[in-house]
C-alpha cells in the first residue's frame, strides 16, 4: 500500500482503471483470478487499492483482458505512484540545497530539455543574484531552514549542463516572466541582460510568448520535459513527477502548441530589451 495520502488515492484510482479494463473484457474478478492462477481475492485487493500489482501482474491482467497496448502506460503509472506527488515540506525539510543537488543526475543524463515557465526565469538561465532573491523568497514563504547561499551554489553548478555534451534546450517563457520583478530593478536588469546572452548559446532555443499573442493555448503550470521519459511540474504545495507515456504525450503536445505562439531571435530579444527599458 502506498505510504502518503495522495499516493493512496492515486493507487485507488489506478485500481479503478484496472477494474474498468476487466469489465470491458467481460470478465468477473473471480474469472480473471482463476485464469491468472491467482488467489481469488487478489483482483479485489488490487482494484480497491490495497495491493500494488507487480509488472508481471499488470502484463497478465492486460493479456487476459485483451489490453496489451496499455501495458507500458500501466506499468509506468504503477511504478510512479509513490514518487509522483511529493510535498515540498518533505523535500525541503533541510533547506533547498539538497533539492538542487538531487536534480543534477537527471539533468546530466538528459539530452533534450523542453522547458516552459510562465512566471519566472528557468533555473538553468538564472543569474546568482536572481536565484538568491527567488530562493530567499521561497525559504521565507515556506518557513524552511535558510541555506540560500549553498542552494544558489548548487543551482549554478547545475548550469554546467548548458555547455557540455550534446544536449539541446528548448526554453519557452511567457512575457510576464520578464516583467515579474524578482530582487528589484538592478537584479532584474542583470538577469534580463543574461537572457540576451543565453539566447545566443548554440544549444539553447529561447522563445518568448508575447502578452499580445493570440492564444491558441492558454498559460498553464510551468513544466520541464526530460527527453521523452519524464515531466516535472512544480505546484505551490508539491513537486509532481509524470512518467506515464500518455500523460507525457499531452505535455509534449502542449509544448508544441505553446512554441507555435512564441517569437524567437530578433523578436524575442526585442521583448527582453523592452522589459529592461520598462525597469526605468
Amino acid at each position: 500500500m502506498a505510504s502518503t495520502p495522495h499516493a493512496r488515492q492515486v493507487q485507488k484510482e489506478f485500481g479503478q482503471r484496472l477494474r474498468g479494463i476487466r469489465q470491458r473484457a467481460g470478465l468477473t474478478a473471480r474469472a480473471l483470478a482463476a485464469a491468472a492462477d491467482w488467489h481469488e481475492s487478489k483482483c479485489s485487493r488490487i482494484e480497491n487499492g490495497h495491493t500494488t500489482p507487480s509488472d508481471q501482474d499488470i502484463r497478465v491482467w492486460a493479456r487476459l483482458c485483451g489490453a496489451e497496448n496499455e501495458v507500458d502506460d500501466l506499468i509506468a503509472t504503477a511504478r510512479g505512484i509513490e514518487g509522483m506527488y511529493v510535498e515540498w515540506q518533505r523535500l525541503t525539510g533541510t533547506g533547498l540545497r539538497r533539492v538542487q543537488e538531487n536534480a543534477l543526475p537527471l539533468h546530466e543524463r538528459t539530452r533534450r530539455f523542453r522547458i516552459y515557465e510562465p512566471g519566472v526565469v528557468p533555473g538553468l538561465l538564472q543569474t546568482p543574484d536572481y536565484a538568491r532573491a527567488l530562493m530567499g523568497a521561497i525559504i521565507a514563504f515556506r518557513g524552511i531552514p535558510d541555506d540560500t547561499e549553498r542552494a544558489v551554489d548548487a543551482r549554478m553548478a547545475r548550469q554546467k549542463v548548458l555547455h557540455s555534451g550534446d544536449r539541446r534546450f528548448a526554453v519557452l517563457m511567457e512575457e510576464s516572466a520578464l516583467r515579474a520583478r524578482i530582487g528589484g530593478p538592478d537584479v532584474m536588469a542583470a538577469q534580463l541582460g543574461h537572457l540576451l546572452v543565453a539566447a545566443s548559446f548554440p544549444r539553447v532555443s529561447l522563445g518568448i510568448i508575447p502578452g499580445s499573442a493570440d492564444r491558441s493555448m492558454w498559460p498553464i503550470e510551468g513544466f520541464w520535459v526530460f527527453d521523452r521519459n519524464r515531466v516535472l511540474v512544480e505546484l505551490v504545495t508539491a513537486e509532481v513527477t509524470i512518467t506515464q507515456p500518455r500523460e507525457i504525450a499531452v505535455y509534449l503536445r502542449s509544448f508544441t502548441a505553446l512554441a507555435e505562439m512564441a517569437v524567437y531571435g530578433k523578436a524575442a530579444r526585442r521583448c527582453i530589451t523592452e522589459a529592461i527599458d520598462a525597469l526605468g
